[in-house]
């Protein structure tokens, strides 16, 4: 019988490239799949703190084995914008085109466009531990939006060792590279072997 995990999250598209590298013998809920309606606040500074606050709140809600996945674009020429903002970034939640405007306006005229997606997984696996998983993908911003692909920033990130977007890039190839798949690949080996070595362990 699967176990069941519970993402904290209603976003379709993060849980789709999560069941597509979830290993066998889990079953991935999401908020929507129970119900879940009441916004979990993120007002922290760190994404391993919105992560935290997402997983500590849905398991004293639900005593499920839980997780929750934080993650952003930091971009160096705007000293770290949109970071954990980067949902949010032009105002309303979720709202991609218009986050990605707000990010080309304002790196309109830039050179310097380096940049990188990061990750951060916090799983709760009782009432004390609470593990972390980082992943991180570095490249630079693209001078327009280009593709259909993915979702969030992807039309405008290129990473490094590519010529293209994540917008324009095969999913295929983006599961394989990006900033989710390197903190799921640690996440990942946490559920599939016993007392795997974790460092940010009990951070």
């Amino acid at each position: 019988m699967a176990k069941t995990l519970l993402l904290a999250s209603a976003n379709q598209h993060k849980l789709e490239e999560i069941k597509v590298i979830i290993p066998a013998g889990y079953a991935v809920r999401n908020l929507r799949d129970i119900g879940w309606t009441t916004e979990i606040p993120e007002p922290f500074e760190t994404f391993e703190e919105n992560a935290a606050i997402k997983v500590s709140t849905l398991f004293a809600a639900t005593q499920m084995m839980c997780f929750a996945e934080d993650s952003g674009l930091v971009i160096d020429a705007l000293e770290g914008r949109p970071g954990v903002y980067s949902a949010r970034y032009a105002g309303s939640h979720g709202n991609s085109e218009e986050n990605i405007r707000k990010v080309l306006a304002e790196m309109k005229d830039i050179d310097q466009r380096s940049a990188y997606f990061i990750s951060v997984i916090a799983l709760q696996v009782n009432e004390k531990e609470i593990h972390y998983f980082k992943g991180k993908v570095e490249g630079t911003i693209s001078e327009s939006s280009i593709g259909k692909s993915g979702f969030g920033y992807d039309p405008i990130f290129i990473p490094n060792g590519f010529e293209q977007t994540f917008g324009i890039l095969p999913a295929t190839l983006k599961n394989r590279i990006s900033h989710r798949a390197r903190s799921m690949e640690g996440f990942i080996k946490f559920l599939t072997y016993p007392t795997p070595p974790n460092p940010l362990k009990g951070k």
